[in-house]
């Protein structure tokens, strides 16, 4: 394959890049032999100003004078300039044998990024909604059975006692105050109330039952 038919190859590529990408981004295809006639295909040019016959870069002759497509196939994700813009640029080394005969130029428009970022940067300042440098954290996502048997724990111990110390009437008094709370309401909640007072379940529900659920 001749160098010519390598990047002739490339085109297709290059338009397939720019279809997926959109008109944000533009998409360069150089033939590095005459860097001062370089483009030899462009989409979404208007970008930078650029179209066929427009020379390469500052930076493609330094990536190129470096060597660099020797010891990599690409560079991605650098920062790029246009007509005051900003762009996310993206530089794929094309080879013929080892020889480096072209540059697949990817550059992405970043400012309508760069309002979005700015609107949501003045809506958090404005309303407070930026995450605060604090010591404190709390866990937001506990188990719901953690946190039932937490409720049900704590319901038992301001009864005062434990409920190996318990007679059935405190067993009794215990699951009204948890029905007072609305915990007995709770998915799963009798069967952890006969656990932790160390009753059966249909006692459960029969204390229940008797104060008037």
């Amino acid at each position: 394959m001749t160098d010519e038919e390598r990047l002739e190859s490339c085109k297709p590529i290059a338009q397939f890049i720019s279809e997926i990408c959109g008109p944000a981004c533009e998409v360069v295809l150089h033939n590095v032999k005459d860097q001062e006639n370089s483009v030899i295909e462009i989409f979404n040019g208007f970008h930078s100003g650029r179209g066929i016959g427009s020379p390469l870069t500052d930076l493609a002759k330094e990536l190129i004078d470096s060597g660099a497509y020797k010891t990599q196939d690409y560079i991605s994700n650098y920062n790029g300039s246009s007509k005051g813009r900003d762009f996310l640029s993206s530089t794929y080394f094309i080879k013929n044998n080892d020889k480096l005969v072209g540059l697949l130029c990817v550059n992405k428009d970043l400012s309508v990024s760069t309002e979005l970022n700015n609107v949501m940067s003045r809506l958090q300042r404005l309303y407070n909604l930026s995450m605060p440098q604090t010591k404190f954290k709390e866990t937001l996502d506990v188990p719901v059975d953690e946190i039932l048997h937490s409720l049900i724990s704590n319901t038992i111990q301001e009864t005062g006692l434990t409920p190996a110390h318990m007679k059935m009437s405190d067993r009794e008094d215990t699951v009204a105050l948890l029905k007072e709370k609305g915990i007995t309401k709770m998915k799963g909640a009798v069967t952890e109330i006969a656990k932790q007072l160390d009753i059966s379940e249909p006692t459960v529900y029969r204390y229940i039952k008797k104060t008037g659920e």
